[in-house]
């Protein structure tokens, strides 16, 4: 017999010792970088190219969600009803919540952008109030995400249709509480002057992933709110 509060506390534990290693290392970076002067161009240019390769490796992530969501709508099963959406679930309305929630990430898109701009320029103040719009934007996406799973008339265990759209989904919502910490971070380090016009490496990281995620988001809303809830076989 599993004992379960021994798991959860050492679920926990383990937890804190990840963050615990994340955060510190992630200091280290802050240091070697702002104070330290160690990230030369040629440094930089790794870390690009690692930024780069690892949102690469991320499109291929979504691509096997997106790929067992076609394979399963474009040639429903009979055990299904040979129907898509299957019988018996009950989908969510495209324009609802999930139109509101684009219109939450293209926003946050928009300013974040701003933000990349108003650092260019030299002006802290802006660029300050943009990013911290963007995590506003963020909160909210996540808070309404939350009340579509908890509103939801289907859950993970309804058919391949729960499954696709609960792992697609929360997985971008996993992604978009990342790239909100990330931007926190970011938020921190812009009131400390870590970052300037010629040098603020990590704030670009955290645009391409924030825009990573935005797009993400919007052939999510195509192809599984919409495309998927209205196209019957």
């Amino acid at each position: 017999m599993h004992n379960y509060a021994y798991s959860a506390s050492a679920l926990f534990f383990a937890l804190f010792l990840l963050v615990n290693c994340m955060g510190n290392w992630w200091r280290d970076v802050v240091r070697e970088s702002t104070f330290e002067g160690n990230h030369t161009a040629k440094v930089q240019i790794g870390i690009r190219t690692g930024m780069i390769l690892f949102i690469i490796s991320e499109v291929m992530f979504f691509f096997a969600f997106f790929w067992a969501f076609f394979d399963a709508s474009l040639s429903p099963s009979p055990l299904i009803g040979a129907v898509w959406p299957p019988k018996g679930i009950e989908v969510l309305n495209a324009f609802d919540v999930p139109f509101f929630n684009t219109v939450l990430l293209i926003s946050s898109g928009v300013s974040l952008t701003a933000c990349h701009h108003y650092v260019l320029a030299g002006d802290a103040e802006k660029s300050l109030q943009a990013l911290a719009i963007t995590i506003f934007l963020a909160l909210l996406f996540t808070k309404y995400q939350h009340l579509e799973y908890i509103e939801a008339s289907f859950t993970i265990a309804d058919s391949v249709y729960g499954s696709s759209f609960f792992m697609a989904t929360g997985f971008h919502g996993f992604h978009v509480i990342v790239g909100t910490c990330f931007l926190i971070v970011c938020l921190y380090r812009l009131y400390m002057e870590h970052f300037t016009k010629e040098h603020h490496l990590g704030l670009e990281a955290a645009i391409w992933y924030w825009h990573f995620v935005d797009v993400v988001w919007i052939f999510l809303f195509l192809t599984i709110y919409w495309w998927g809830n209205s196209t019957y076989f």
